[in-house]
This record gives C-alpha cells, sequence and structure tokens, in this order.
C-alpha cells in the first residue's frame, strides 16, 4: 500500500548542537550514530497537531507534503521523535502496493535506523514501546507481502511483546488497544498451515475478542485523533475478511466516515473490497476518478485491479491494463497472473493465436509465489482451454454481473459437460448466482451438488461450494449446521487457493464455535 525516499526526510533528531544543522538541511539523511543522542537533552514523544497533519498525509499516500509538514515540525521542536515514527510509513506503504525487491532493499536498512533512534526517547512515555512495536508490524507486514515468512513472525513476536509489556506499564493507553486485537483477530483465523506461527511464539487468537476490541476503538474514535485512519482500515478488512462482514463493511465504506477523494490508499482499499465483493462497476468507478492523482502512476497496482475489473465485464480493453502493468511492475507479483487473464481476454474474442502466446508466456514469466500465479502455472501447463459460455459466466458472476451469468448458465446442460472440473464449476457458479439473488435454497443445492462432483478433484469449486454453505448457515442462525460446512471445508484435499480459502473457513469456524 515512485515517490520521494523517506532517506530524504530526517530519521535521528540531533541535540541543541546540531539544531542550527535541521534548521538548514531538514530533509537530511538517516546516518547519524545513535551516540548522538546519548549526549542530547531528553527526546520526547509528542503527537501534536503537525504530526496529525503529517499522519494523515502519509495515510493517504501524499508523502511530499507529510514531509514538508515534518520538516517544519523538527524545526520548531527538534527533539520530538514522532516524526521518526510516521516516516516509517512512506516506506511501508510504497513497498506493500509495489512490492519492489529493488526498492525494498533501499529502504529495510530504515527500521533498524529508526529504532535505534527511537530507542533514545524518554521512556516513561507509553508511545516509546508503542511507536517501535508499530514499526515492527509494519515490516513484518512487508515480509508478508515479499514472501518473507519467517521474518515476519519474528517482527510479529516483538510487536506483540512490546505491546504486552506497554499494556502492563500504561494500562490506560488507549493507542495499544487497536493493533492488539488486530493481531487477537488475525491469529483467531489462522489456517492449518500457519498455525505452527501461533503455537512456537505463543500467540493466542479469537476473532470475537479482537473483532470487539477494533470495534471499540473506532467507535469511539474519529479522524481528529492519531491513528485513527490505519484502524478504521484494519477494521474494515477484518470485518470484511474474517467476520465476514461484508454487506456491513461496503455500506460503511460508501458513508461520509470513508474518504476517497486525494486518498490513494483509501481508494486501492475500496477498489480491492469492491473487486472481491464482486462490485467491478464501483471499482472501476474508483480507480477511473483516482487517475488524475499525481502519484497514481507510482502503484501499477491500480492498472492490474483496473484489467481485472473490466475482465469481469468482458470488455477486451482490459488487455491494455495487463500489458500496462507488465511494463511498470518492478515486483514478481501477478506476471503468470497477468498473462492468464489476458490469454482469457483474448479466448473469448475468438483470438486463438494470441490466446496461446499468452499461456505460453504465463508458463515461462515471472514467478509462482502468489496463489493466483500458482493457478496460472497450472492453467499454462495445461492443454485445454474451457467452455467458452462458462468461462464467461466465471467473470459475469465474480464482476457481480450476476443476471447476465444466470442466463448463459442457463443456455449449458450439466449432463453435456464431460470434464468433471467443469460441471463441478457449473453447479458452484449456478449457487452463487441464485446466493447473490438471495435464493439460498436453490444455492445450497448447487453447492452440494458442486461438493459432490468436486471433492477428489484438486480443483476449488468443491471448497469453495462448502465454505459458502458455511455462510449461508451463518447467516440463518443456524451454527451447527455452519461449524459442519466449515469443517467440510477445511477436510477438502489439497486443491487451488487452498490457503486464502482455509482461512476463510477458519474465521468462520471460530465464529461459529
Amino acid at each position: 500500500m515512485k515517490i520521494g525516499s523517506l532517506s530524504k526526510l530526517p530519521i535521528y533528531l540531533m541535540c541543541a548542537f546540531y539544531k542550527a544543522i535541521i534548521t538548514c538541511c531538514a530533509i537530511l539523511s538517516i546516518a547519524f550514530s545513535t551516540s548522538v543522542f546519548a549526549k542530547g537533552p531528553q527526546f520526547t514523544f509528542d503527537f501534536n497537531t503537525n504530526c496529525l497533519k503529517a499522519y494523515q498525509y502519509e495515510l493517504a499516500m501524499h508523502f511530499t507534503e507529510a514531509n514538508q509538514i515534518m520538516a517544519e515540525e523538527l524545526k520548531a521542536n527538534p527533539y520530538n521523535l514522532l516524526p521518526t515514527f510516521l516516516a516509517d510509513y512512506e516506506d511501508c506503504l510504497t513497498l506493500l502496493l509495489n512490492c519492489d525487491m529493488y526498492d525494498y532493499n533501499k529502504r529495510v536498512g530504515n527500521m533498524d535506523i529508526r529504532l535505534k533512534a527511537l530507542e533514545t526517547g524518554d521512556k516513561n512515555s507509553p508511545w516509546y514501546r508503542y511507536c517501535q512495536s508499530g514499526i515492527y508490524m509494519h515490516w513484518a507486514l512487508v515480509n508478508l507481502q515479499c514472501g518473507e515468512q519467517l521474518k515476519a513472525a519474528l517482527k510479529f513476536r516483538k510487536c506483540f511483546a512490546l505491546l504486552k509489556e506497554n499494556e502492563k506499564l500504561f494500562p490506560a493507553f488507549e493507542y495499544n488497544q487497536y493493533i492488539a486485537s488486530m493481531q487477537e483477530a488475525v491469529v483467531g483465523s489462522l489456517p492449518g498451515s500457519y498455525k505452527w506461527i501461533a503455537t512456537v511464539f505463543g500467540y493466542k487468537g479469537n476473532i470475537k475478542k479482537g473483532m470487539a476490541g477494533m470495534a471499540r476503538f473506532v467507535n469511539t474514535h474519529n479522524a481528529s485523533q492519531p491513528l485513527y485512519a490505519e484502524s478504521q482500515l484494519f477494521y474494515l478488512y477484518a470485518r470484511f475478511y474474517l467476520a465476514f462482514e461484508q454487506k456491513e463493511a461496503w455500506e460503511y465504506m460508501n458513508s461520509t466516515g470513508f474518504i476517497t477523494q486525494n486518498n490513494l490508499l483509501n481508494t486501492y482499499v475500496k477498489a480491492s473490497l469492491a473487486l472481491d465483493y464482486h462490485k467491478a462497476d464501483g471499482a472501476i468507478e474508483l480507480i477511473n476518478a483516482m487517475q488524475t492523482d499525481v502519484s497514481y502512476n507510482t502503484y501499477p497496482i491500480f492498472k492490474h485491479k483496473m484489467g481485472l475489473a473490466l475482465l469481469t465485464r468482458l470488455d477486451s480493453n482490459c488487455i491494455d491494463y495487463f500489458k500496462q502493468y507488465l511494463k511498470d511492475n518492478k515486483s514478481d507479483r501477478y506476471i503468470k497472473d497477468c498473462w492468464q487473464k489476458m490469454a482469457y481476454a483474448h479466448y473469448l474474442s475468438g483470438n486463438i493465436f494470441q490466446a496461446n502466446y499468452c499461456r505460453l508466456q504465463a508458463k515461462t514469466q515471472g514467478k509462482a509465489r502468489l496463489e493466483v500465479d500458482k493457478q496460472a502455472v497450472k492453467f499454462a501447463d495445461g492443454s485445454l482451454w474451457p467452455d467458452r459460455n462458462l468461462l464467461k459466466a466465471r467473470w459475469l458472476t465474480e464482476g457481480g454481473y450476476t443476471s447476465k451469468a444466470f442466463e448463459i448458465l442457463h443456455t449449458l446442460n450439466h449432463n453435456e459437460i464431460t470434464e468433471l472440473p467443469e460441471k463441478a464449476e457449473y453447479f458452484y457458479r449456478l449457487g452463487r448466482v441464485y446466493q447473490e439473488s438471495g435464493d439460498t435454497k436453490r444455492a445450497l443445492e448447487y453447492y452440494q451438488y458442486a461438493i459432490y462432483t468436486g471433492k477428489n478433484l484438486h480443483e476449488q469449486f468443491a471448497a469453495r461450494a462448502a465454505l459458502q454453505k458455511g455462510i449461508i448457515y451463518e447467516h440463518n442462525g443456524m451454527l451447527a449446521l455452519a461449524k459442519t460446512s466449515y469443517k467440510e471445508c477445511l477436510d477438502m484435499p489439497s486443491h487451488d487457493f487452498q490457503n486464502s480459502i482455509d482461512q476463510q473457513a477458519k474465521a468462520g469456524l471460530n465464529r461459529v464455535e
């Protein structure tokens, strides 16, 4: 979640002897040793008006404006360590959205430098440990995005330990709450393949308890207070993906309390959730509105999101956006995925030559680290093309164009579908269409067909059908049946998108238990 480097913002705050240097060079590099701090007066943590404004700019990804305000703060208050903490957001948000490993290698050293700077602060302030824990959390998220799970786990552990210590020392300090609650909710939803993290590092998680803590914080704070912007985003993600309150999260994002205008991060989050909530038109509108932002082209991921949204409405212009992403992107993410989706777009338009070319590129280009890229490899290794009508129905369903998908699905006869994976998908897609239209009885019927057809296959449709059954039962208050369905999903043999599907099922199981 490129813009000016944080290395141009002062990370160390000088003692009085260096005040004149700071005044003249407010955007100097970070290369001062920690011995400087030991000799100077006490460094403090003052989340004042300047810092709040800078924070709001950081979370909107307007880093130039944030840097200017922090430079002003350092001129006026050179011993305030809050700008050191706030400066970390630029590194981490840029890396989270771009995942550029060359850029990562340039920025990663800033974490230790900032931590050493923060250690010179007032240990009697609740911000002393909090700021350190926040930096560990930022870089843990970056490590996860870059595929460095062990590094992420170690940093989450340090973040967790610092927060626990801070809670004991300063029980009334309310800003401990939202990170601790977020960790509680996330750990409660960890799928089986990640349970070792919780076991090794002593994490205990509970989605309901974590969600309740996050809700308390968000509902008792507002945008004029420190750290509200990120707590709002964490809470939205948790409601959408962990509590599965998708409707409620989407309604909240369309309220006056969630601003996307001149805010790249909120736009990215809302567009991402719009696509996962089958609101492709909403994602397209959001991204189009943000294209005038001067920093828009800094983040190629927006091109990928737009390409995906256009594909779901069978718009061949999606190909241009996928190509632009491949041109601008400097990470290893979504490369195979883009080639796969371009292959599908060409195939649907009848250009089989270009479709086969893109399929070959999906096999040879990029890396298979993300689940969607792994799925693209499986697609590239195959030789058959799916039924065109079933493929159209797939994308239309994903985009929320359910009436069009329903029309196409009803032109198909499942008895004429000979490939079991396609038959399982056919039943699953019909289940989704009926579920979206509110006919849960028919949805459950078709989901059961999908499970029966695909439960011994490596395709995802049987597992997804079991997951959706659990969601329907849970929303109807039939918790015993929901529990059975979530367990059925988790017990499925190895299949596509297993980690993400298992996490949703584990979260559901945690909720109903």
